[in-house]
């Protein structure tokens, strides 16, 4: 279940080769890659041309809860499927484990705890089997050590 955050669509906005090749990627998975809210408002500017690559972009995507997002879930052969963690927002157990992450987190030198990362972290943990494509691996890596999921990874772009 692909995962972005903001380093990901800035990248795919710019069309750096890798981080499109990997959209290219995913684009056949059944979970839509997951941008939530507050990536895409750290990204999204009114330049024409930024928002005629986000829009392309976003087609692929799935924005939880936002009522013009694409759905989560591809369409199958059997209906479309939904996915529980898109559709339940984050409760405060979700809010309270954010903090934790935020305030456990052993950064780089020079880094400052980052609510948006460390809310991206945990919805690919509520996810499960997760990937994660970031600009900031040891960023991302830090708060996924505190959360401690079984089954997610992180992918430079």
């Amino acid at each position: 279940m692909p995962v972005y955050d903001t380093g990901m669509l800035t990248a795919l906005a710019d069309r750096k080769a890798k981080a499109v090749a990997l959209h290219e990627g995913v684009r056949s998975t059944p979970h839509r890659a997951l941008v939530l809210g507050p990536v895409l408002a750290q990204v999204w500017r009114p330049r024409p041309a930024l928002v005629h690559a986000l829009s392309g972009v976003l087609r692929d995507c799935a924005v939880p809860q936002a009522r013009t997002s694409e759905p989560p879930m591809r369409e199958t052969k059997a209906g479309r499927p939904e996915c529980l963690a898109c559709a339940t927002g984050p409760d405060l157990a979700d809010w309270r484990r954010i903090g934790t992450a935020l305030g456990q987190a052993v950064l780089p030198v020079k880094k400052r705890p980052d609510a948006v990362d460390a809310w991206v972290a945990l919805a690919a943990v509520r996810h499960g089997s997760a990937v994660i494509f970031t600009s900031d691996p040891d960023d991302l890596s830090a708060y996924l050590k505190v959360l401690a999921p079984p089954d997610v990874h992180v992918v430079a772009v």
